[in-house]
């Protein structure tokens, strides 16, 4: 074995020798000339182009840029500001491929010290490990020849001395701890916890207009202005002596008007927006409880009741202006579902004064937003369908007004006069109407001189014309020269049918409701013995085509069948009833106010006989309810009274139930089987000469169901 080694060392150094010197010489190469060129050989792929030179000198230039080519470039984002979706032009070009999360910590910690003295060990043990090996090496080459010569004697100290040496190596060395100086040292422990990140809120506005006026005034100028200004003053004079007294005070108190109403609009017209907007805010940070209750709150009470309800009162709507005046009209705006009118007035004859239209909104229920003085009471108001702007209303003095509240005077845009054949007494209800012919607005009006006037707006002008004429039945006399004189019956409420345009019931101070025709201006089409006192108000179903309900200050609310003259329902509240409305969500539910304070709601597919909520509604005994109105949308009611204030009030979900599914199937004995919710019963059809009826219901839009409403005499 050990001759063989150093041949082979040899064998392998000459080769190399004969390489070195054939590669210096320039001279043939060995035995491994064919193999070196074999390597060198270009080897192409199978699809490889064949190019020239002249093309493969060809250079290519590629441009290295910063944009992603994966951005999209179609980003969109709404802009509040101009109200459309606008493209966003920069877009983040920035990929990351990879990141890490680390902390950094203190070598002088003590988590430091205990890394480090990891690390240490670490590397101790692996360098331990390291030596170990060599030094058993070189001690393996050193004793080689030794155990050549002396043979086994010394085979058992080398090992052992190899042993030793590795326990040691491999014995890690601990390193020395720093001592602390101080024995009291304090070291503050602390815990990371999580950062919220922070919002920034920012809003864009648009800079305010500048303009830059530049002048120069020297003494020149400055006289001139007063030269002028001393003519203005000549001038004026020589006018005011030319004029009589009257016509000076007159023209004292126009200017004096211009002067304040320039001044006035000059300062507020720059920040009446923003000043409207910002008192919203205020408002809503002010009554934020009571608008959360508006949006959420629901009584959990009802659930435990015997389907009974209650109202939670909202927000209170008053003006200083109008303290001393009475809620005469209210109505709810078509298109802003958030918006009424209310009309102040008196109901007393002997207490007469002005009349003012306020326009509230529920965003601000702490002034109004727009306010209209009159002279004389209102008594009336409606707002168009189509034109929510146009409010028309009825004063006690017998005229009808028109205000466009796109304008801001506080004049009406139109106004009846004694020429245009305007009521002698007070107008009590005015409708807007479809429009005529030729598309002209047109309304209704009712007033206690027994005249319904229909009035048309043609060129900016008030035309009436008389639809019908209340006489009193039975009350016509003869008189000694042959002429027949009648009674006047006096008008006091009306409504139009919700299908048939042509039919409108009124209600007159006699206690009498007439069904009456556009078409007929002699005769009535039906009367009705309604009331022993005067009808406050009058109101055709919204879904059910034969249904209306009246009621009067004789303390009784009537339901009735225009096909029949006798009435299916009789409520007695206990006292005088001054408003009814159904509500529009359900052909079965309907509220009445009194004037001892008190709201009554009623829902004849729950209990037919009494009311499911009767709640006291004004703070003091005293005041007496007028008007009440519900929403289109929201089960909010809105309850006018004396004193000028308007209650807003929700509706617990007990009184904005939906009807239950009605299904009549006709027996084999004639009889008609109505099934409520799954139980059924058997009721004998009408004769044709009975004077009392069911009510067969339909189905109204929105997927609702009316139930039947049974022939019932009311409370007695």
């Amino acid at each position: 074995m050990p001759p063989k080694q150093p041949l082979r060392r040899q064998s392998v150094s000459v080769g190399r020798g004969t390489r070195k010197r054939d590669e210096d010489s320039g001279t043939e190469v060995a035995e491994g000339a064919d193999e070196w060129a074999q390597s060198k050989a270009t080897v192409r792929p199978p699809d490889q182009l064949e190019l020239t030179d002249a093309e493969l000198k060809e250079e290519f230039t590629r441009i290295l840029t910063a944009n992603n080519p994966h951005a999209p470039q179609n980003i969109v984002r709404y802009s509040f500001k101009e109200g459309t979706y606008k493209l966003i032009g920069f877009v983040d070009q920035l990929a990351v491929h990879f990141s890490q999360v680390g902390n950094l910590i203190p070598k002088d910690s003590d988590e430091g010290r205990r890394q480090r003295y990891r690390n240490n060990l670490v590397t101790g043990s692996e360098e331990s490990a390291k030596l170990v090996i060599s030094e058993a090496e070189v001690v393996e080459e050193e004793d080689e020849p030794k155990e050549a010569e002396a043979g086994s004697q010394t085979d058992l100290p080398a090992a052992e001395a190899a042993e030793k040496v590795a326990e040691e190596l491999m014995t890690p060395k601990q390193p020395k701890e720093r001592k602390l100086t101080n024995k009291f040292n304090f070291s503050e422990r602390a815990s990371q916890t999580f950062n919220n990140p922070l919002r920034d809120r920012e809003c864009q506005m648009e800079p305010p207009p500048r303009t830059n006026f530049s002048a120069t005034a020297n003494q020149w100028e400055i006289y001139d202005a007063y030269v002028e200004e001393l003519e203005k003053q000549e001038k004026t004079k020589e006018k005011e002596k030319a004029k009589t007294p009257v016509a000076k005070k007159m023209g004292k108190m126009a200017m004096r008007k211009m002067t304040s109403m320039e001044s006035q609009s000059d300062d507020i017209t720059k920040v009446t927006q923003a000043a409207k907007i910002v008192e919203r805010m205020v408002n809503q940070n002010t009554y934020d409880d009571v608008a959360q209750d508006f949006k959420y709150y629901e009584d959990a009470a009802d659930e435990y009741r015997d389907q009974e309800g209650t109202l939670l009162p909202l927000w209170k709507f008053q003006n200083d202006k109008a303290k001393r005046l009475a809620v005469t009209a209210l109505c709810w705006n078509p298109k802003y579902n958030d918006l009424f009118a209310v009309g102040h007035g008196s109901y007393d004859f002997m207490k007469q004064s002005r009349g003012m239209l306020l326009l509230y909104s529920m965003k601000n229920p702490s002034f109004p937003e727009y306010i209209f003085s009159s002279e004389s009471g209102i008594m009336c108001l409606d707002m168009h369908v189509d034109h929510p702007y146009l409010v028309v209303v009825g004063h006690y003095d017998g005229n009808v007004a028109i205000y466009n509240l796109k304008k801001p005077h506080s004049q009406p845009s139109f106004r009846s006069s004694a020429k245009s054949g305007k009521h002698t007494d007070p107008v009590w209800q005015v409708k807007w109407q479809k429009d005529d012919m030729d598309n002209n607005l047109n309304f209704f009006s009712v007033s206690s001189d027994g005249r319904i006037v229909s009035w048309t707006l043609v060129k900016s002008e008030l035309v009436h014309t008389d639809v019908i004429k209340l006489k009193v039945e039975g009350s016509t006399t003869e008189s000694l020269e042959g002429l027949q004189l009648y009674t006047v019956g006096c008008g006091t409420a009306f409504d139009f049918h919700k299908e048939i345009d042509y039919m409108f019931l009124v209600g007159t101070e006699e206690g009498k409701i007439y069904k009456c025709s556009k078409s007929y201006s002699s005769q009535f089409l039906d009367t009705y013995d309604a009331h022993n006192m005067a009808v406050d108000a009058v109101s055709w179903n919204p879904y059910h085509t034969k249904v209306f309900m009246s009621c009067s200050s004789d303390w009784t609310v009537k339901i009735w069948d225009h096909t029949i003259k006798t009435p299916m329902f009789i409520y007695d509240l206990n006292s005088a009833v001054g408003d009814v409305a159904w509500a529009p969500y359900s052909s079965t539910v309907f509220a009445a106010v009194t004037t001892n304070g008190k709201t009554h709601v009623f829902d004849l597919s729950i209990n037919k006989y009494e009311a499911i909520c009767n709640q006291p509604v004004v703070a003091k005994k005293k005041n007496k309810i007028t008007h009440v109105q519900f929403n289109p949308i929201h089960p909010i009611i809105i309850v006018g009274d004396d004193r000028g204030h308007v209650t807003c009030l929700k509706l617990s979900p007990n009184l904005r139930k939906m009807p239950k599914l009605l299904r009549t199937t006709v027996g084999n004995n004639g009889c008609e089987v109505t099934a409520f919710g799954g139980s059924s019963r058997q009721q004998p059809r009408p004769s044709k000469v009975s004077s009392l009826c069911e009510v067969k219901g339909q189905d109204p839009p929105g997927g609702m169901t009316i139930p039947r409403l049974s022939p019932v005499r009311g409370n007695d």
